[in-house]
């Protein structure tokens, strides 16, 4: 194998592992942002964590984070968070995930 080739190789599993990385910290922020709107809807416990992960499915809809911005805003009508709060709130925990999971992967 040629330098070239090495050097393609690696960058090919460079690509591969950040891919893997960010669709785990996506994940977790969903999980994360479940959890903070069940505590909104006043859920807690098994209905929390059941909450959650229908919130992790919700983004398997489409590409993108507007299938999980939906299904939250709509489940949180009526409790006073604007729409800049709730896409603050994604960012905002999208940071924490991405700590989280990179923390993990060391």
């Amino acid at each position: 194998m040629t330098t070239f080739d090495n050097r393609e190789q690696a960058f090919e599993n460079k690509y591969a592992h950040d891919a893997e990385m960010q669709f785990k910290a996506q994940a977790r922020r969903d999980k994360l942002l479940g959890l903070w709107a069940a505590e909104q809807m006043g859920l807690s416990g098994d209905e929390a964590e059941t909450y959650a992960r229908s919130v992790v499915i919700a983004d398997l809809e489409e590409a993108g984070d507007e299938d999980v911005f939906r299904k939250v805003s709509a489940d949180l009508e009526g409790k006073g968070l604007s729409t800049e709060g709730l896409r603050a709130k994604m960012d905002e925990l999208l940071a924490v995930a991405k700590t989280q999971v990179f923390n993990e992967a060391d």
